[in-house]
């Protein structure tokens, strides 16, 4: 037994790095007023929003570089008027008016319904009611209709009688999970949809049976379905964009089909037998009206840039998307946990970093910070430096992520010590055990949650943040995240809910796996 404990503690000892005084010291100069101080400008209403070409992501740019220089930290982006910007060329385009008409009633996207996508241009359909649009062996929408050349409106879910049986599988358990995840009712969805375009549909309009549910996703989409759209020029539209797809309410619905609330209720609550299924029951004209301009816009990449010593030409990655989502409803999303605390956090590791060079202790491989634009628009920062990096992917010895650690989630609010680490395993081993035995020499306290690493997590937060795009071309990653929250893409994400104290604790740990990144022997091995 003695040996054994023994044994035990040597082995635990060989995976715990001593002390580096460097690191304690350099760390003490991330400081959470700093990062506070930092992040009441870029996360402030006068940046707007940070929405991507726009004025606002500019001036966080402008304040980016600031910083940057005031830490003597060179731009490297050879031959560019500013070298500290790495500018890309992107297509912007706005819809000027998206509206549905049936006879009088005119129905505002946004306000009274949610355009998820449509073409431009003004068209009549016809709307006809198919249930929960199921196709199935033993529960059927089709049966008695023609939906060829319509728009297909379907509820949300599947039919359930009173005593909890699902009628597609007979059953307690739905034929798909649909309310686990978003993409699992994307999925679900997607399954309707299809049933429908294999026999004809022009487009399909999603109905939530609950009316309060419905009101929830209607915010929930509106976090999300702005009016502008920005991408790289020339991008091939999806044909299945060129299909009209909306959301509404049950009481909406009810209005569209001029019915009763009441009485539509009665229908959703009569879909319960094959035999006497109601779909088919409304119909309805409409006038779908999609108005878009198109202009072209400019965005840039931030980097800044410390040259190592005797590896220099080896590079360590640690990057930020420093965008969001700009105004809506004329409301500010400020996004100050999505990224404002990554940006800042980059800001406060660039300092860190570019104190220890002038005092004689800089790293060995050099440094690049990035913050990249676009996250929020589809990965087109983190894509176009993927395609056309400053520094060769190969030299690149590891991308350190920093997506939304400044707050604590329903999960931790007893612990917040804590940080979720997202894809350190996925390509190498090695730089897993680096980063937890960090963790466990320079911040005991803070717990390492691997909840969002599993590659079936229904979120899937590994290819949803600028990391993946390094991931894609073998370069090993970890992705630093404090998780999910209520005020996540919503006005509500402001300075005030941020916890800068276990922040700093967060930054510090990022920057003493930075700083082992960079100086050790070897650099860290690909073996997955």
């Amino acid at each position: 037994m003695r040996v054994t404990l023994l044994l035990v503690l040597v082995l635990f000892a060989k995976t715990i790095f001593a002390q580096d005084p460097l690191v304690l010291k350099y760390s003490q100069t991330i400081t959470a007023e700093e990062l506070k101080q930092h992040l009441n400008v870029i996360a402030s209403d006068a940046y707007e929003g940070r929405f991507t070409g726009a004025k606002g992501l500019e001036m966080a740019a402008e304040y980016l570089t600031k910083e940057f220089k005031s830490d003597e930290l060179t731009g490297p982006v050879t031959g560019a008027e500013n070298p500290f910007y790495q500018v890309m060329d992107l297509e912007q385009k706005s819809w000027t008016k998206r509206r549905l008409t049936a006879g009088k009633q005119v129905f505002e996207n946004h306000k009274d319904i949610i355009f998820i996508q449509s073409p431009t241009g003004e068209e009549e359909y016809e709307v006809i009611f198919a249930g929960y649009g199921i196709y199935s062996d033993k529960y059927n929408d089709y049966k008695n209709i023609d939906v060829k050349g319509k728009l297909v409106a379907f509820l949300l879910g599947e039919p359930v009688d009173k005593n909890g049986i699902y009628l597609v599988t007979g059953t307690k358990t739905q034929s798909l999970p649909v309310d686990t995840s978003i993409n699992q009712k994307v999925e679900a969805i997607q399954g309707k949809a299809m049933a429908s375009m294999m026999r004809g549909a022009k487009g399909f309009i999603l109905i939530e049976k609950n009316e309060k549910e419905g009101e929830k996703i209607m915010d929930l989409l509106n976090r999300y379905m702005g009016d502008v759209e920005v991408s790289f020029p020339g991008k091939k539209t999806n044909p299945m964009q060129s299909f009209p797809f909306l959301y509404m309410t049950p009481s909406k619905a009810a209005q569209l089909f001029g019915v009763k609330p009441k009485a539509f209720e009665k229908t959703v609550a009569g879909l319960l037998d094959t035999a006497n299924s109601t779909s088919g029951l409304y119909t309805q004209k409409i006038k779908i009206e999609a108005e878009q301009k198109t202009e072209s816009v400019k965005s840039a990449n931030v980097l800044g840039f410390i040259e190592g010593t005797d590896k220099k030409n080896e590079i360590v990655v640690l990057s930020a998307h420093y965008d969001h989502d700009g105004i809506k409803g004329g409301e500010v999303f400020n996004g100050a946990d999505d990224n404002g605390s990554g940006t800042v956090s980059i800001i406060e590791l660039a300092e860190a970093f570019a104190t220890a060079k002038k005092e004689g202790h800089g790293p060995r491989r050099s440094m690049l910070f990035i913050a990249f634009t676009g996250e929020e628009r589809g990965l087109l920062g983190s894509g176009y430096y993927a395609k056309h990096p400053i520094f060769s992917l190969d030299s690149t010895v590891v991308n350190l992520n920093i997506d939304m650690i400044g707050r604590i989630d329903k999960e931790h609010t007893e612990k917040p010590d804590y940080l979720y680490i997202i894809g350190a395993d996925y390509l190498s081993s090695e730089l897993d055990s680096i980063n937890k035995s960090i963790a466990q020499t320079y911040a005991p306290e803070l717990v390492l949650d691997y909840t969002y690493n599993a590659k079936d997590h229904p979120e899937h937060l590994y290819e949803r943040s600028d990391q993946i795009k390094f991931a894609e071309k073998g370069v090993p990653v970890i992705f630093y995240f404090s998780g999910l929250h209520d005020d996540y893409h919503t006005p509500a994400d402001d300075v005030d809910k941020i916890n800068f104290e276990v922040m700093e604790k967060r930054v510090r740990m990022v920057f003493a796996a930075a700083w082992e990144l960079a100086n050790r022997e070897e650099r860290v091995k690909v073996d997955k």
